[in-house]
């Protein structure tokens, strides 16, 4: 969430709008050209994009045509030192967010950045609450039959009726969240908020919001007073995920609040003091990431009281037929897997543990038509002991190609099948050279 994308031109604006936007917090890609743009927003997502409209080659009008069509999730901020009505209205018509004139303060766009950044940060939000809605969950909601699950039941058995900070460690798509929620709903503030929040998309100045709470006049932008996470969830839990990716300086307001259980607003005099269980979760070593600086020893072991490690999916391979069981009765009752398709998933090594094995299958369900999956409806690096596929590009290829020979050729079908839009599989098809036309 956190990542920036510049392109301008003039190579001492373009640092001194790196610089600034480093400073605040902010993963910057500075680019001169709108091609060498183009080629950035295909390797990588950017949640904002700064653009200049005079640029060399491609200007910037036909750039924000481009990045809508290659992401549209992007939102461009244009600045230029040649503004017009008229192309002010053009650049809003072609998408962008907002429209700035040189020379401007950069106090200006920091607070354009930050309202872009909260208002996707709520997207996100509403989407998620959206998409994943869920009641409260229950230790029915943990899927497993091997012994080291059953360890890890039992440790949160013993944490329950507790008011101990817990941290849950794990590699990603562990559950750790999951964890946490049943920590809490299985606890004695189950009435009370469960409130998520995401250390690592945010930069620190708006995370000290989020955490905190604002003042109205904080800051500039700080129209209203904003009630932080810790007063909203006064009585109930607040889940910190990716702790380890928490600024240092925030570290210290952190270790401040688990010590004394109060805190100001930012802008704010007041003290307030709230009840609020701590449930941190991490998948980094922060024993390493306290000897390299990046986390302060204090604040670990003040989070530390009470862990509990989630094992990797490969740890605990008698589970998968239980899992892929437990998933297929909740998406697809229809279906069933076949002996030879469960080999391969029994005989993978799940980097991306059960998130990924739930999206393998999620995938193997819209692949096969019948009611039995096969192997052949199963997409791991390693498929079908056919040779090993060097990067995720061969694997999207394929996964596409498969798609298309499914359905025929038929575009909409496929873009279903694969859960993306028509207008991705297009631009995919044409990033590998895929003729829709061969599969008809």
């Amino acid at each position: 969430m956190k990542k920036v994308l510049i392109v301008e031109d003039e190579e001492r604006m373009r640092e001194l709008l790196t610089d600034h936007l480093t400073s605040w917090g902010y993963e910057v890609t500075g680019v001169s050209d709108g091609e060498t743009a183009l080629k950035k927003l295909k390797e990588h997502h950017f949640p904002i994009a700064i653009i200049d409209l005079r640029l060399p080659g491609m200007d910037g009008l036909k750039l924000l045509e481009k990045i809508k069509e290659i992401d549209p999730s992007t939102e461009s901020i244009v600045i230029t030192a040649y503004a017009t009505v008229e192309s002010a209205i053009n650049a809003l018509k072609k998408g962008a967010r907002d429209y700035l004139t040189k020379p401007f303060k950069m106090e200006e766009l920091r607070v354009v950045i930050e309202k872009a950044m909260e208002e996707k940060l709520r997207e996100e939000e509403n989407r998620y609450l959206k998409d994943h809605h869920r009641e409260k969950v229950t230790f029915t909601d943990l899927v497993y039959r091997s012994r080291k699950m059953k360890e890890v039941v039992e440790k949160i058995k013993k944490v329950l009726k507790s008011e101990v900070t817990v941290l849950v460690t794990g590699e990603s798509g562990t559950g750790k969240e999951l964890v946490a929620r049943i920590i809490h709903y299985e606890s004695p503030r189950k009435e009370k908020p469960f409130v998520v929040v995401n250390c690592a998309a945010l930069p620190e100045t708006l995370l000290e919001s989020e955490l905190f709470g604002h003042e109205k006049g904080a800051f500039t932008g700080a129209n209203t007073r904003k009630i932080g996470k810790f007063e909203f969830a006064d009585g109930g839990s607040v889940f910190l995920d990716e702790i380890g990716e928490m600024p240092l300086p925030l570290q210290a307001k952190l270790l401040r609040f688990l010590q004394y259980k109060e805190f100001q607003r930012v802008g704010g005099n007041e003290t307030i003091r709230v009840d609020v269980r701590i449930i941190a979760a991490t998948n980094k070593d922060l024993k390493e990431e306290v000897k390299k600086g990046n986390f302060r020893e204090d604040l670990y072991y003040r989070l530390d009281v009470f862990p509990i490690h989630l094992p990797s999916l490969r740890e605990r391979k008698e589970d998968i037929p239980l899992l892929c069981e437990n998933y297929l009765a909740r998406r697809y009752p229809h279906k069933k897997i076949s002996p030879e398709a469960m080999d391969l998933l029994l005989n993978y090594s799940w980097p991306g543990n059960v998130r990924e094995l739930e999206n393998v299958l999620e995938r193997a369900c819209l692949l096969s038509e019948g009611e039995t999956i096969l192997p052949s409806h199963i997409s791991l690096p390693f498929p079908r002991g056919a040779k090993e596929l060097s990067t995720l590009e061969e694997m999207e290829k394929n996964l596409i190609q498969e798609a298309l020979k499914l359905t025929r050729g038929n575009q909409t079908r496929a873009s279903e099948l694969l859960g993306i839009t028509r207008r991705t599989l297009i631009y995919r098809m044409k990033k590998y050279g895929i003729n829709p036309k061969e599969f008809s």
